[in-house]
């Protein structure tokens, strides 16, 4: 494994330099050039956030398909956070997807998800590379297999010979670069550091806080790859061959855009704002996870305001966000999960907050 890091730590350093793609992204729209446009400066938040703490992800499943069946062929996707985006995408079916957080390193982690789309075929590779498990063979029938089998097959997988583990690292090292985004060695690094976690933690992963371990109610990867909707059924991109190749297709043609920024923010979504316009595209839902919790801690929340206020979206365009019990938070909490999922219009939320509702997260959350 030391062999594996140090192998791809060189490749990923080496190839290229940041001076190398600016030019490029800068001359046209390129999928950098769109990441570069819509980013501000990063903040930090305490959080690695390689995955979801948030056991209810899911529950809100069955009103983004009946939403996606409403919404307009120009719809768009905005979400914070990793890979529970992926499956709400795959619920929304968006015709482009913006993935913004206020921290760098949430960008960086969706170039490796980006660069494993590329390499995967179905499911079981993507996870298998994720992991770095040893793939299937080709044509084996597993984009027929439930996730079950699928994860079962991952958890019981052998870790890639060191060899092995070089050459697909250097495969993988070639799709973050050819993304284009100027990444400086720290970014590399960061990338292979994340990369090294699923490897080292495989399907047991959980989220982490800075200087905290997991807490007890933490969900592992596991749990959230098999998470099902109030119905029992199981709704992450990954328990649909169909999902997950409909996110590989949008990550081919440069659709999922992750990019930096505030939701509260002077640039970020005020320059995202104006490209939808100036497209003739309309918000269909965006996910805040919990962070209205922290804008209002903050006192910026009204700036969010504002900035939704500026997105254009469709009608039944719907806020998607998760709630973690505390005394500001008064919601009951489904036996089992450590978090609630709820949604709101978000003409609702424009409406009422002009009219002077939702001055407390209590208000906003009840």
């Amino acid at each position: 494994m030391r062999l594996f890091l140090a192998t791809a730590l060189v490749a990923l350093v080496v190839a290229g330099s940041p001076a190398r793609h600016t030019a490029a992204a800068a001359s046209q729209d390129t999928f950098a050039a769109r990441v570069a446009a819509f980013s501000e400066p990063g903040g930090y938040f305490d959080t690695d956030n390689l995955i979801s703490n948030e056991r209810s992800f899911l529950h809100v499943a069955p009103e983004l398909r009946a939403l996606a069946k409403q919404a307009s062929q120009n719809g768009v996707y905005i979400g914070v956070g990793p890979d529970q985006n992926f499956s709400y995408i795959g619920h929304v079916r968006p015709s482009l997807a913006i993935l913004v957080d206020i921290r760098r390193d949430n960008l960086l982690m969706h170039l490796l998800f980006k660069a494993l789309f590329a390499e995967a075929h179905t499911r079981v590779d993507y996870l298998a590379m994720l992991t770095g498990r040893e793939m299937v063979p080709m044509d084996s029938g597993w984009e027929r297999s439930s996730i079950e089998a699928i994860v079962k097959y991952v958890d019981g997988a052998k870790p890639l010979s060191a060899k092995a583990a070089s050459m697909a690292q250097s495969r993988l090292t070639l799709g973050i670069l050819a993304s284009g985004v100027p990444l400086t060695p720290q970014d590399r690094q960061t990338i292979l550091a994340f990369h090294q976690r699923f490897i080292s933690a495989g399907l047991s992963l959980q989220f982490n806080s800075t200087g905290r371990a997991p807490q007890y109610d933490y969900p592992t990867y596991r749990d959230l790859i098999l998470e099902v909707d109030r119905k029992g059924v199981r709704q992450s991109f990954l328990a649909s061959e169909d999902d997950f190749q409909f996110v590989k297709s949008m990550h081919a043609k440069d659709l999922i855009v992750p990019i930096v920024g505030d939701l509260a923010g002077n640039g970020a979504l005020a320059a995202v704002a104006k490209f939808l316009t100036a497209t003739n595209r309309q918000v269909s839902a965006i996910y805040t996870s919990n962070v209205e919790f922290y804008l209002f801690q903050y006192g910026t929340f009204p700036r969010f305001v504002a900035n939704l206020g500026r997105l254009p979206h469709q009608p039944g365009s719907l806020i998607i966000r998760s709630v973690f019990p505390s005394g500001r938070a008064p919601v009951a909490m489904s036996p089992g999960y450590n978090s609630a999922s709820l949604t709101q219009p978000i003409q609702v939320l424009l409406d009422g907050y002009a009219q002077g509702r939702y001055r407390q997260y209590g208000e906003l959350v009840r």
